[in-house]
This record gives C-alpha cells, structure tokens and sequence, in this order.
C-alpha cells in the first residue's frame, strides 16, 4: 500500500525536485500539490511543472483540494509553514516541514503541534546531512570540549536565511552534546579587534554566491591539527528523496514531535 503525499509549494526549485521524486517513488503516490492563488501555475501539470511530462495531476490552490493526501510535505515560507501546520492538525493529517529559519517561539508552536499530530521538522532531509550530526555529536563529545569549533556554510544567492538551518541545526547538536547554551555563545559575525576567541564559542561564517547547492563543514581545531567534518550537495534532489523517505516513515508514526534522526534510527 503507498503512502498518498501532497507537496505544499510545489512550485518552487525543491518543490519540482519534491513532484519528481514523489513521482517516481515505488512506495509514494503523489496526490497533488500546492500554490498560492496568485501564482501563474495554478490549474497547471505538476509532471509538466517538474520537467517530467504530464501526468494528469493539477495544481492546487487550498488544502481542502488535497485532503485525499495521508501525508502532507512542505518546504514553503515560515508564515505559510505555520499556517499549514494548524490545517494539518484541524484535519489529521501528518506533516514534512524543510522550511527553514523558525525562531524559537515558533518551534515551541511546531512542538506543541506534534502532542496531537505527527510532525517531522526537518531543516535538512539529505540522509547524508543527518549522519553528519551524528558524527558531530560523537566528534564532540570526544574532542569538543579542548578545541575551537567554527561552522561553515554556503548556498545560492536566493537563499533567504542566513546561517542556514542546517548550519544552525550543526552548531545545536555540538552545543546540546557539550552542555552548553548556543544562544550565549553562538558567534555569528566578527569584526574590528575581537580579542582572544573565546574557548567556550561556536563560530558561523556564511557564504551566499551563484548556485551553491550546500556545503556545510564543523572544524575543530587545536594547536597542531584540526578535524573537519564536510557534507557538500551537488543536487536538490537529495533532499527530496530524503523527505520522501520522512513522509513514509511518518505515515506510520504517532502523533509526536519528530526530526530525521528519527526516521533513520540515528537516535540513542
């Protein structure tokens, strides 16, 4: 039996990535997808939309139109995300979020949603990327608490936020592992005479530039070496063939607050 899934924003560049994978996925059968009512693909092809060819299924402008679907996957705005996240828990449905950039007060919104519906958020699905926090989470534990740590991020100039979700997700995981607050000593930009790094810090450097799929690398660096640990994405459709395998997992679940360590097991 498949998992029926809906693609919220599919009009965008992960959005057509989502339609293709979705698409061609044995377990996943796409019911549809979504964009906004004054976008000029409405009533348009979503096969036709990805690049694929047609396959007889229209955008949608609301959600009512795809209530057909058990899981829903949303890679869209904050403001669209969170919407679509009190749809999805009015109407029982399970929810994908790769939206990025979330405050904390609006994850807390997202985590209380997760007590009556299954919600996985998700600011990377690449499995490649979530095995990374994985190897962060040992590296740090190990070596964290005597070297600098410093996180490098870089993406496409359309990117809206900034570090990204990942790197943010990145600098978490280390933080989390080595007892400390990220909000206190997060290092986001430097300038002018600084003084002495300060040991307790976690640095973020970013990088906005052409068509920069990802690239993410955590360096921890002592006097004599460093290690760095890098995950590079040369195509979106890593992270769509990551949120498919989200959706399938998540149709199952119950109702809970989930991320991708979840789905891959990564979890202690």
């Amino acid at each position: 039996m498949k998992v029926k899934v809906a693609i919220l924003g599919c009009s965008g560049r992960m959005g057509r990535n989502l339609i293709q994978a979705a698409h061609e996925h044995t377990s996943i059968e796409l019911v549809g997808g979504s964009v906004r009512t004054s976008s000029s693909f409405v009533d348009f092809d979503l096969g036709e939309l990805a690049g694929i060819g047609a396959i007889g299924i229209k955008t949608s402008t609301q959600l009512s139109q795809l209530a057909a679907a058990d899981v829903f996957i949303d890679f869209t705005s904050i403001e669209t995300t969170l919407e679509n996240l009190t749809w999805c828990n009015e109407n029982k449905k399970a929810l994908v979020i790769g939206t990025t950039g979330f405050s904390d007060k609006q994850v807390q919104v997202i985590k209380q949603a997760g007590k009556t519906m299954p919600v996985i958020l998700a600011p990377n699905t690449s499995v490649g990327v979530n095995l990374m926090f994985k190897l962060l989470q040992v590296t740090a534990k190990a070596i964290g608490d005597y070297t600098d740590i410093e996180i490098f991020e870089a993406h496409h100039r359309f990117k809206k936020d900034a570090p990204s979700g990942t790197a943010v997700k990145m600098g978490q995981v280390i933080a989390d592992t080595l007892g400390r607050d990220l909000n206190k000593v997060a290092v986001y930009g430097r300038e002018g005479i600084t003084g002495e790094r300060d040991r307790e810090t976690i640095g973020f450097a970013t990088v906005r530039a052409g068509d920069i799929v990802g690239e993410h690398t955590a360096i921890f660096a002592d006097l004599g070496e460093r290690l760095e640990i890098t995950h590079k994405a040369s195509s979106r459709m890593t992270f769509a063939l990551g949120a498919m395998r989200a959706a399938f997992w998540l149709n199952d679940a119950e109702a809970g607050y989930y991320d991708m360590q979840d789905v891959l097991g990564l979890k202690d």
